[in-house]
């Protein structure tokens, strides 16, 4: 349940969402992914029905239900490789981005269309919205699934409207008023390196990368460098109009790593000094209260199905946050990213 004044909304200015007519001559049927989200699976209704050809002169149905609905499961169509993949989400958005100012470890298949993020199997990647962290993200994400997870694996998905909702008032005006400052520090042997985050060898190029995209960057030798980057802490999302909770503030903080790790680096490290963290806009830390409750409005609002050979997810970056569970076996997700 909702707290007092932090209501969940139905719609834009409280209004109910209304359903969007699909006519594909009963090619498609659309359903709920999950009971009360508003997030649809797409099935095919015929065999061997190839998701590219169903959408060909189909008047931008799916940019329709990903508007909508905020994200979109295709399951039961002819499976993507990487390539079909990249086919499908540039007929829906023109193209594809790179993927720059890397957050996270990824394996470029083709083109570019990448390997979800390479963690460990046992570790859990928490509810984000991908490149939130920057000032310039995604607005659409296409996942596919080659081979599911033993156990496990499933991309869970979170309305980020009811997450808004969710966080208290008082964090979200204290987030809003001051935005996030993300500090980075690269050239310690641990998280990823400046090179591979800039994709370059060349340190005038992270220097001018970082003056256009109003990164502050701070050389402190040959190979260290520390970045502070102060961007948004929520946003209106573009399709809805709705304002969506929009940052990292929780997954980039020290307190998201295990107790043990934690300690380790805040007893070799002054805070500033981290491979990565995040203070309020202006400086200040981040209060424990208040990511504990964040985390807890992604939390209460997490969904997530397990994943099939073949499926595609469609998400709209800014209307939902995704994430990925622990699991077992081997496990092979692609992403792209228009």
């Amino acid at each position: 349940m909702s707290q007092a004044g932090n209501e969940i909304p139905k719609g834009r200015f409280g209004r109910p969402r209304k359903s969007i007519p699909v006519s594909d001559r009963g090619l498609v049927r659309v359903t709920p992914l999950t009971s009360g989200s508003r997030a649809v699976m797409c099935t095919p209704t015929v065999p061997r029905l190839d998701v590219r050809e169903w959408l060909a002169g189909r008047d931008g149905v799916l940019a329709r239900l990903r508007d909508e609905h905020g994200a979109v499961l295709l399951r039961g169509f002819v499976p993507l490789n990487a390539d079909g993949l990249a086919e499908l989400a540039t007929a829906l958005t023109g193209g594809l981005r790179d993927y720059d100012n890397r957050s996270t470890p990824r394996q470029r298949v083709s083109g570019n269309v990448f390997t979800s993020t390479e963690y460990p199997a046992d570790q859990v990647i928490p509810l984000h919205n991908e490149m939130s962290y920057t000032a310039s993200w995604p607005s659409t994400l296409f996942l596919t699934c080659l081979v599911p997870a033993a156990e496990g694996g499933e991309t869970p998905l979170a309305d980020s409207t009811r997450v808004f909702a969710r966080v208290p008032a008082a964090v979200r005006e204290r987030f809003e008023r001051h935005g996030v400052m993300y500090v980075r520090n690269f050239g310690l042997g641990m998280d990823l390196t400046w090179q591979e985050v800039f994709q370059t060898q060349d340190r005038a190029e992270v220097d001018a990368y970082c003056r256009e995209n109003g990164i502050q960057a701070e050389w402190l030798g040959e190979h260290r460098l520390r970045t502070r980057h102060v961007v948004q802490a929520a946003v209106e999302a573009k399709a809805s109009g709705e304002k969506v909770w929009f940052n990292q503030a929780h997954l980039f903080h020290v307190s998201s790593l295990p107790d043990g790790v934690q300690r380790e680096l805040l007893e070799s490290y002054s805070e500033d000094e981290l491979p990565r963290t995040a203070f309020h806009g202006d400086g200040s830390p981040l209060h424990p209260d208040d990511l504990a409750a964040i985390r807890a409005a992604y939390e209460a609002e997490e969904i997530a199905v397990p994943w099939e050979p073949g499926d595609v997810m469609v998400v709209d970056n800014e209307q939902f946050a995704h994430g990925r569970r622990a699991y077992s076996g081997d496990r092979s997700v692609l992403v792209a990213m228009a």
